[in-house]
């Protein structure tokens, strides 16, 4: 910490007398859709003479900040789907520049001019990085037609779909709980409805989509595989607008519009499923007495008290309700609000100070007359950051801090007299996780490129509690009781970061990482994706912290003035601490369920190849992974390595959308991917004419491969000044592909003494169309 703390007071010392001697101005700004307001992040600025060209992409908040000597400049800014904005400036001194892009139609960006192409891909230093364009969900096929960003992203190379219909993903062999999801810089903790069939984002209401699952910025932290960054629409600051869509299962609407105009706007967005009403339309059957909802709500507020300060406020709040009428109810949700507030304290400068509240919690209640009992658990986190991007000529220097107040009541059991549970409280355990980082993007001439940085890692077990430490093998060694405020255990890591790119022209580069992360909120499950009863605990005089180093090396090829991009990736990744289960352990309410866990190592490696074409008529994209993953533990397979559950060697994917004329387009994606690696029964036995199976070695078998046809089009109505509408039609699993969810084993009806296998399948051909408008 004393290292990190010496060189950011050394450069913020001599940053000024650097660029004083230098004589250099700077010209800074903010990038906004013309039409509505909205920052765009990401967005292409380059300052452009006959002898420098220099440039970046905007940060999270649409900023930007350009150094160069006096001299006339031409400042040409860029992003996907908008006309270009080019202006000559006479740099003499300090200049802000704001800067509002018109949106184009799909057909009009066949004749994009090749000075408003991009190759930020090729020319970033960054790798293993995927955005999403929130317009290609528009045209994405997916189950029962809605529009989802996290099975868009299954999509993408590398990353693996949790199982069928299902939002949870693996992303370069980690598991599903070493993705960091975040809303608004809010964790989001399970990030799926209806046991995981839809996202809890709602894509009206999302302005980026960003994807690491390589080399990660030293600003995130806690988690070994992925980031995945969401970040809402600010809403209209011109005008007010209301646009939605009317499904078969979830219809969905979203208000957006200036409290002050150019100064302040509000979006909200809401959306809920009606599976439940059409349930009542049984009449007095079972049905209609049974509940299948959820709900989500998305709301924002922004304030611009001037050019150098403005105000966020965002929250989302979703809720699961499941239920059958005199048997169970399971209901579950999350929570997040965050106070966002930025600052430019000068045109170099730039500061975001964030105040972040998230709870996940879940309830299950039994019903019937024996039960009677409920089940309640919650994570409920309370998170400061603050982060600081200072700006100079080859130099974007970010650092900054956050601190993380965890709580986590694993599970409450109440009961009532005539239950056949007995009540049951697990302690709640607190946490505080803390972090600090320093990088630099540093270009260090026009060809090379460099990402270099480091992040601290703390966190600390806190009182109170009573504290059981197991021997290796589960036995009890002792138990200590400690007091609130009391640090039980601390655990403190370092975790360089590192990323390069070589540009052998303005095509193609080749690019190389290095990054360690590490993670200290763990879930423990028996299932290989996410599920409301997962159960989660933190680093422990027991659980140590995970680990993760990667290594990786790739490609970049942009062809045909970037309308085609191109790339191939290798990685390597070493996995210490990680948590699995002893066979037959039974994780569900355990007091003590750290003495049913084992620790272990992993690795997974693989080459991932990715083709897209950005422009035309005809867009979309290809991915394929080659790829390997094992885990090791000592009580499992005799130590020996043995697949982990997300491990498939080949994992293929299409996506394509065409613009048919004005009004129709059409879409389709294809999945392949080999089977899951699951445990079957090597044998069985009978006792008192019941078959028990018996297991051996874990995850030595396969599920069946998997493919899966969409296919989708689009129609939209005609426009008037005011209204716009469209229709969305859909066929998922167009091939009626039987595609494996579960594999149980039976005794064969007629032999018992033989075992026959049997899959269920969920779903065949499913149609869906949508009504989508905007006014």
């Amino acid at each position: 910490m004393k290292i990190v703390l010496l060189f950011l007071a050394s450069f913020l010392i001599s940053a000024p007398l650097i660029l004083s001697a230098q004589q250099r101005y700077t010209i800074s700004g903010t990038v906004k859709d013309a039409a509505t307001g909205e920052t765009l992040i990401g967005a292409s600025v380059k300052l452009q003479s006959a002898s420098l060209n220099t440039g970046l992409a905007t940060n999270a908040y649409g900023f930007y900040s350009l150094t160069a000597q006096a001299g006339a400049y031409s400042l040409l800014v860029s992003y996907s789907g908008y006309q270009s904005s080019v202006q000559k400036v006479q740099l003499s001194k300090a200049m802000t520049i704001n800067v509002e892009l018109a949106g184009v139609s799909a057909l009009q960006e066949v004749v994009i001019s090749a000075a408003e192409k991009k190759n930020e891909n090729v020319k970033s230093p960054l790798m293993g990085i995927n955005k999403i364009n929130m317009k290609d969900l528009d045209n994405v096929p997916v189950l029962l037609g809605e529009k989802d960003v996290l099975k868009t992203i299954q999509f993408l190379p590398g990353v693996k779909s949790g199982g069928e219909g299902n939002t949870g993903f693996f992303v370069r062999g980690g598991a599903a709980d070493q993705n960091l999801i975040l809303l608004d810089e809010a964790t989001v903790y399970n990030s799926a409805h209806l046991l995981g069939f839809f996202s809890t984002f709602n894509a009206d209401a999302i302005k980026d989509v960003s994807l690491y699952k390589g080399g990660m910025p030293a600003q995130y932290g806690g988690r070994l595989s992925s980031v995945l960054d969401v970040k809402m629409q600010d809403g209209n600051d011109k005008k007010f607008g209301v646009e939605g869509g009317l499904g078969l299962i979830a219809s969905r609407i979203k208000a957006e519009g200036p409290l002050v105009k150019n100064k302040s706007s509000f979006m909200i967005s809401a959306r809920r499923t009606y599976i439940d009403l059409l349930l009542k339309a049984f009449g007095d059957s079972v049905l209609k007495k049974n509940t299948l909802n959820f709900y989500d709500i998305n709301a924002k507020v922004n304030y611009k008290f001037n050019d150098k300060n403005t105000l966020f406020l965002s929250g989302y709040f979703g809720q699961d309700n499941i239920g059958i009428k005199d048997l169970f109810a399971n209901d579950w949700g999350n929570t997040t609000a965050t106070i966002r507030f930025n600052h430019v304290f000068n045109n170099r400068l730039f500061s975001n100070t964030s105040f972040i509240y998230n709870r996940y919690s879940y309830a299950i209640e039994l019903i019937d007359e024996k039960s009677n009992a409920k089940v309640k658990s919650m994570i409920r986190d309370l998170n400061f950051k603050q982060d600081f991007q200072y700006f100079s000529s080859k130099h974007i220097l970010r650092f900054g801090l956050q601190g993380t107040h965890h709580q986590i009541a694993p599970s409450d059991i109440t009961t009532t007299a005539n239950s056949s549970f007995n009540p049951l409280s697990i302690e709640k355990r607190y946490g505080l996780e803390f972090g600090a980082y320093l990088s630099d993007e540093w270009k260090m001439s026009e060809k090379f490129n460099l990402l270099f940085g480091l992040r601290l890692s703390q966190f600390s077990l806190l009182g109170p509690g009573k504290i059981n430490t197991y021997s290796a093998a589960g036995g009890l060694v002792s138990t200590s009781t400690y007091k609130s405020g009391d640090f039980i255990q601390n655990y403190f890591n370092l975790e360089p970061r590192f990323s390069a790119s070589y540009s052998v022209n303005d095509q193609n580069a080749i690019k190389a990482s290095y990054n360690r992360n590490t993670q200290n909120i763990h879930i423990l499950s028996n299932s290989g994706t996410s599920s409301p009863t997962d159960q989660y605990v933190m680093s422990s005089n027991n659980i140590k912290p995970e680990i993760g180093d990667q290594v990786a090396l790739g490609y970049f090829k942009n062809t045909d003035q970037n309308t085609y991009e191109f790339s191939a990736e290798i990685y390597y990744k070493w996995l210490q601490n990680q948590i699995d289960y002893r066979d037959g352990a039974d994780l569900t309410a355990n007091n003590e369920v750290e003495s049913l866990l084992l620790y272990g190592k992993g690795r997974a490696y693989g080459i991932e190849l990715y083709g897209k074409k950005t422009r035309g008529r005809l867009t979309g994209w290809i991915s394929y992974t080659l790829s390997k993953t094992e885990r090791q533990f000592d009580g499992i397979n005799q130590g020996k390595y043995f697949p982990a559950r997300q491990d498939r060697t080949h994992d293929l994917s299409l996506v394509a959308m065409y613009n048919l004329n004005k009004r129709w387009s059409v879409s389709a994606n294809y999945i392949f991917n080999t089977g899951n690696a699951v445990t079957y029964p090597a044998g069985k036995y009978n006792i008192g004419g019941l078959t028990t199976y018996y297991y051996t070695d874990r995850n030595a078998g396969r599920m069946p491969n998997t493919s899966r046809l969409d296919i989708g089009a689009t129609l939209k109505a005609k426009e008037t000044r005011r209204f716009q509408s469209s229709w969305t039609f859909s066929l998922y699993n167009a091939l009626n592909s039987k595609n494996p969810y579960a594999i149980r084993f039976r005794d064969k009806e007629n032999d018992p003494t033989r075992t026959e296998a049997v899959q269920t399948s969920l779903f065949g051909i499913i149609p869906s169309v949508t009504y989508n408008f905007k006014f």
